[in-house]
């Protein structure tokens, strides 16, 4: 029986009113009794004082019961708050160290920048993107590759997985009271996250396959070889930028929940951080008045993300 639902609130208050109630039957039949004491009505005195007992002792057992519930239940909720509250203060601990880690791996993401926001934000081919990115050919195209080459030796990208939230709380009560879409949107993020990862492994094989060791310029000087090397650098793209922005999205999120504290589990998605956009600026730009208002640590949660400027220029 849950107390907290408010059955055992009911099952208390009911055993202690009927208790009561016969406590006060027992007290209306014990005037009965003197009644027929003082006008010697002998053969009605015996069976009201059966009945006088029997509901004075049905009466104190019902509130000795109900009050014995009620210390039960005082005593369980007691500590099923504390076990919460200590299970709460793990899991954001966990979190604060999750997003210390995430924050110096996301780092990385400014080399992807670098490169995939060159000319303007990325946007893929198929919404119509026009950025350097996706329309370098011949020496251009060289140089983009030589960058991915560069960016495949600096970037670790299996060591994105430290950005797995859900590790954090499916363990614990609060991948149960935590809003369902919420838990939904987390779980696809690393979920696109891993595919990104996987993929971009086998894209890096793949270019390194269209390339077929020879020197860059010379294979992008074959145009048939330049057409496989283009496909195979605009599939790096797709797959760098939906790492970058499942990640940063992933990092805002977890920076959010942890601001708020304790009720973070109360929480339902913002659209701030939640809804898709067509491009990963469009996202940060929507985002960026949101994460910068929350604090974590020493800076704000848009500054986890390292996203600006500033950082395109340090990686470059």
């Amino acid at each position: 029986m849950d107390f907290n639902s408010g059955q055992g609130y009911f099952l208390i208050g009911s055993l202690i009113l009927v208790g009561a109630g016969l406590l006060i039957l027992s007290l209306i039949v014990n005037v009965r009794v003197a009644h027929n004491v003082r006008h010697d009505i002998r053969h009605r005195e015996k069976l009201l004082e059966y009945y006088r007992n029997i509901f004075s002792q049905l009466g104190v057992i019902l509130i000795g019961i109900g009050v014995s519930l009620f210390i039960f239940f005082f005593q369980q909720n007691y500590q099923d708050q504390r076990k919460r509250e200590t299970e709460l203060q793990l899991v954001l601990a966990k979190l604060a160290a999750r997003i210390a880690r995430g924050a110096a791996v996301v780092e990385y993401l400014g080399e992807f920048d670098a490169l995939l926001d060159d000319g303007g934000p990325y946007i893929s081919p198929e919404l119509g993107g026009t950025n350097a990115a996706i329309s370098a050919h011949g020496a251009e195209l060289g140089k983009q590759v030589a960058s991915i080459l560069l960016v495949e030796r600096d970037v670790e990208v299996q060591a994105f997985e430290i950005l797995n939230l859900s590790r954090d709380f499916e363990a614990s009560f609060v991948v149960n009271e935590l809003n369902p879409a919420l838990w939904f949107n987390i779980v696809r993020d690393e979920s696109e996250i891993k595919y990104s990862t996987t993929q971009l492994a086998l894209d890096y094989k793949d270019l390194q396959d269209a390339i077929g060791g020879e020197p860059i310029a010379v294979a992008i000087a074959n145009p048939e070889k330049e057409a496989k090397i283009k496909q195979e650098v605009l599939d790096i793209f797709y797959d760098a930028d939906l790492l970058r922005q499942r990640s940063r999205r992933l990092l805002g999120r977890a920076c959010w929940l942890f601001s708020q504290g304790r009720s973070f589990v109360n929480l339902g998605p913002v659209n701030e951080i939640e809804a898709d956009a067509r491009s990963h600026q469009e996202w940060i730009d929507r985002s960026k008045p949101f994460l910068t208002q929350l604090k974590s640590g020493g800076g704000d949660c848009f500054k986890l993300l390292q996203f600006g400027p500033a950082v395109l220029n340090r990686q470059r």
